[in-house]
């Protein structure tokens, strides 16, 4: 589980429903009454997601819905571990020849790294062998950046809704000024839509959006060092080498600590 997302939606409703509370002596019927308005709810999550519909086919908008729980529970990205299964498949290729590489690729759990070093044992082309790993990583990339997209989407298009919503609560207010107690009321109930805009979009759709390309980008460094190491392997490089290259890919704090598990230099 990501634990900066799990604070992160529970210190923003607690915060959220403290200031409520607070602002209404600490009555809940008070907040409700002040602060849900489902005519309001309606427009601005309604309109939103008609907009989206809108904006996007129906089967990338569910996509990207069910992407959003990878801010909760996120893909592993260890570089740090995926150096040291590069060094020790350098050793055993080493030892054995890439050729032997095949037995252990064939109970690999990442695909992309079973993909290349397949690719290696039946003798393609180095320059091949990097074209097809990168042209699979400009496919995720595209595919994380059209779910990121509809993220974004809604979190330009929610305050919009809300200033919408308000827009209609004003109307029907003019409409009707004949007692003025109940203006600020009703101008309350037209305001409110506002707030539920702008509460989508900086609560839940900017920050998922914002997650998810942190989360892609640590996974594009990942499938680079993957590619990196497979091509040394290929090449048939001194293992310590090939670590001191990929370790480059690591921050300065990482890289002092970094202990490898390599035998066979």
């Amino acid at each position: 589980m990501e634990l900066g997302s799990i604070i992160g939606l529970i210190a923003g409703a607690i915060f959220m429903l403290l200031s409520m509370l607070i602002s209404a002596d600490f009555s809940m019927s008070n907040v409700v009454k002040a602060f849900v308005d489902y005519p309001s709810i309606m427009i601005v999550f309604g309109g939103t997601l008609a907009g989206v519909l809108i904006a996007y086919p129906l089967k990338q908008v569910l996509n990207s819905f069910k992407a959003g729980k990878n801010i909760l529970n996120p893909l592993k990205t260890d570089s740090r571990a995926a150096i040291k299964d590069i060094i020790e498949l350098a050793n055993f290729a080493r030892r054995e020849g890439i050729l032997a590489l095949e037995e252990r690729a064939n109970s690999m759990d990442d695909m992309f790294l079973q993909k290349g070093i397949m690719l290696i044992i039946d003798g393609t082309d180095p320059e091949l062998v990097r074209s097809i790993l990168e042209t699979e990583m400009s496919c995720i990339e595209s595919r994380h950046n059209n779910t990121r997209n509809v993220w974004a989407f809604m979190a330009a298009s929610a305050p919009a809704w809300g200033m919408m919503g308000t827009f209609i609560g004003l109307i029907l207010m003019l409409l009707d000024m004949s007692d003025p107690d109940l203006l600020g009321p009703k101008m309350s109930v037209a305001l409110i839509t506002s707030f539920y805009g702008s509460f989508f979009a900086n609560y839940i759709c900017s920050p998922v959006a914002n997650k998810l390309k942190y989360f892609h980008e640590e996974e594009m460094m990942l499938k680079e060092i993957l590619i990196e190491g497979i091509l040394s392997i290929q090449a048939g490089e001194n293992p310590r080498i090939i670590e001191e290259k990929l370790k480059s890919f690591l921050a300065p704090s990482f890289r002092s600590n970094f202990l490898s598990e390599s035998g066979d230099r």
